[in-house]
């Protein structure tokens, strides 16, 4: 589908530059509004937003676009995405939005929407979405216009429903864990939820200015959490990115531990306890060869999707599955969230820790990955993966790999880069592939 305004998270850019203005918000608003405008019942929009300081600005415009065309607003303001999704659906709204840039910096922002199931939009209501967004709009007459107001007790709904995922017969007593909130959405509610469980927390990344989310912290870099789980002898470290629906940990040894192995302590055990669905897990085709190998030696499948927490999402509804995510760290439990919950999917984590009773580093390194090697081209337009000469040189990298490995080479979805991925069991080769590959599309890029 050829998107104008949509990319594979909602829409996203640098906050004050096209599409990311409040006219565009409120544009949005107006168009999405109009789309789930069905029935006679008085309609409703759930909106939450991370820390940034653009935030107030497209908070104000989305509202303005809502209520013009008769939806009444609720705000609950800085809430992770996944509180968003279920605040959406338990207080019967027509859909839930999102205005987050997730691990950008704080100079972009985003508008994610959700259904009033609580799942991200498909890519036909997007379509809609956007016809909307091009037309006149339809206003309501001056009566049926919208209300908005703020609901102060959603921290501790998500709060709540959060804690609930973890085993009534457990307890986090006696557990050190550092939390590093990327001075993000989740700065109060996921240090708020350890503490309740029992937990000893440690919190960092929870002084949010507007200006400094992702900035230095959180799942995307995590260096501040390894020092802080050393410095304090912590039993574990968890990193969470802006809008708090991905998952990074550090073990006691202050090593970093990404969303694969975080998904293969989730799916075998629970397979083990007969939890698991669908007889495996869905992830995308970055996730390393090593998890497939783990997988397939438990007797358990991988199902692989295009990059995209919601087309992992939707391969799972489609299969029956329960378990999934990214080795980014979104990892979705759809027993107990419609998208990625980084604050879940730690409270499983965690279960496990005090279930087992063994250190992090022996519990969360289920699997030797693959040597894999990533890296990002820069383009100025057009389609550099199209051209003769780039396709050439792939073909030739598949041919050396010889079933051996993998590549993968596609266009980011909400940057002008393209990604070139491959791994293999040979590193020196995995990295020439890659080099090789880069700089023919920097060629024609």
């Amino acid at each position: 589908m050829n998107r104008k305004f949509f990319g594979t998270d909602g829409i996203r850019g640098r906050i004050n530059q096209a599409p990311m203005t409040a006219e565009m918000a409120m544009k949005v608003g107006m168009a999405a509004g109009a789309h789930f405008a069905r029935g006679d019942h008085v309609h409703r929009v759930v909106i939450g937003k991370d820390t940034r300081l653009s935030g107030y600005m497209m908070e104000s415009a989305l509202v303005a676009g809502f209520t013009s065309v008769g939806m009444d607003v609720v705000q609950v303001g800085p809430m992770p995405t996944p509180a968003v999704a279920l605040l959406a659906r338990s207080m019967r709204a027509d859909l839930g939005v999102m205005i987050s840039a997730s691990h950008n910096p704080f100079q972009d922002n985003g508008i994610k929407l959700f259904g009033p199931d609580g799942y991200k939009l498909s890519d036909a209501d997007e379509a809609a979405i956007e016809v909307l967004i091009d037309a006149e709009p339809v206003l309501a007459p001056a009566e049926r216009t919208g209300r908005a107001r703020r609901v102060e007790d959603a921290r501790g709904r998500y709060i709540h429903a959060a804690k609930s995922t973890f085993p009534d017969h457990l307890s986090l007593d006696g557990l050190r864990v550092v939390v590093d909130c990327a001075n993000g959405a989740a700065y109060q509610v996921a240090p708020a939820a350890l503490w309740e469980l029992g937990a000893d927390v440690i919190p960092i990344g929870v002084t949010p200015n507007g200006r400094n989310i992702n900035d230095q912290v959180g799942s995307t870099a995590p260096a501040l959490l390894q020092e802080t789980v050393a410095a304090s002898g912590a039993h574990i470290g968890i990193a969470l990115d802006g809008d708090a629906d991905r998952l990074i940990v550090v073990d006691e040894k202050a090593r970093v531990v990404d969303g694969d192995q975080l998904m293969a302590l989730i799916a075998t055990r629970w397979a083990r306890r007969g939890q698991l669905r669908g007889g495996g897990l869905v992830a995308t085709v970055m996730s390393n060869l090593g998890l497939e190998r783990l997988l397939a030696g438990a007797g358990l499948t991988l199902e692989r999707a295009g990059v995209g927490d919601r087309y992992v999402l939707e391969r799972m509804r489609a299969g029956g599955f329960n378990v999934g995510g990214e080795q980014s760290g979104h990892i979705i439990l759809s027993d107990h969230a419609t998208t990625g919950d980084g604050l879940i999917a730690a409270l499983q984590i965690l279960a496990e820790l005090v279930t087992e009773g063994r250190p992090a580093s022996e519990l969360l390194r289920l699997f030797e990955p693959v040597p894999q090697l990533l890296k990002n081209v820069r383009h100025s337009g057009g389609r550099p993966l199209d051209d003769a000469r780039v396709k050439a040189v792939i073909a030739e990298a598949e041919a050396e790999l010889n079933g051996r490995g993998r590549l993968v080479i596609r266009r980011s979805g909400t940057e002008p880069l393209i990604r070139v991925m491959a791994e293999g069991d040979d590193a020196a080769q995995v990295e020439a592939l890659v080099d090789r590959i880069c700089a023919s599309v920097a060629e024609v890029a």
